[in-house]
């Protein structure tokens, strides 16, 4: 079974809309605009790309990455990776070509189903509407939060407030940066 891996800059709230920026957001761009940049703090960004087999992104995320990641040099095993868009509205014709294979999944039980060939990790990047939906259907394996020590109130949340039973997790990796960022690696306990 393949482990799937959910990445996210998170603030102290829960807030992961717009990170790096995005318009219409009153605090687009709060990661670079609010905290000191610290290298290391951001270690485990190059060791994800390393590491993980597949990219799974909903929609809107591919959407917004598609037409970027593919050109950046901060990003380059992505560029061949196999990845996968959850999405009930995307069609072939709209997936860019010069972003290596991809592959349209149309269900959690699809994504359930992609969990259970054989591979390395999957990695979930951005994403707050498909990861909300695969935390309560139970499907991520660990989380890795690069949290920020800022309360931005509104925006996007990573965990969603479904009423369900506590699901604990265990802190296997963790540190904390002079800029205040904390790292937290957590295995889902199940």
């Amino acid at each position: 079974m393949r482990t799937l891996i959910s990445t996210a800059f998170i603030s102290l709230d829960g807030v992961v809309e717009a990170p790096g920026g995005e318009p219409g957001y009153r605090n687009s761009g709060w990661t670079f605009k609010r905290v000191d940049f610290l290298p290391e703090a951001y270690e485990i960004k190059s060791r994800e790309q390393g590491e993980a087999a597949a990219l799974l992104l909903g929609r809107v995320s591919y959407e917004a990455f598609s037409p970027v990641w593919p050109d950046m040099a901060e990003f380059p095993e992505y560029r061949t990776m196999p990845k996968y868009v959850v999405s009930t509205t995307l069609a072939e014709d709209d997936l860019v070509t010069n972003w290596g294979e991809t592959t349209i999944l149309r269900s959690l039980d699809e994504v359930a189903a992609l969990k259970e060939t054989e591979g390395g990790p999957i990695i979930v990047h951005g994403s707050a509407a498909l990861n909300r939906s695969l935390s309560d259907a139970g499907l991520i394996d660990r989380y890795h939060l690069l949290v920020f020590p800022l309360l931005l109130g509104a925006g996007k949340r990573l965990f969603g407030d479904t009423d369900k039973d506590a699901q604990k997790l265990r802190l296997v990796e963790h540190e904390v940066y002079a800029n205040g960022i904390q790292k937290n690696v957590f295995d889902v306990v199940r």
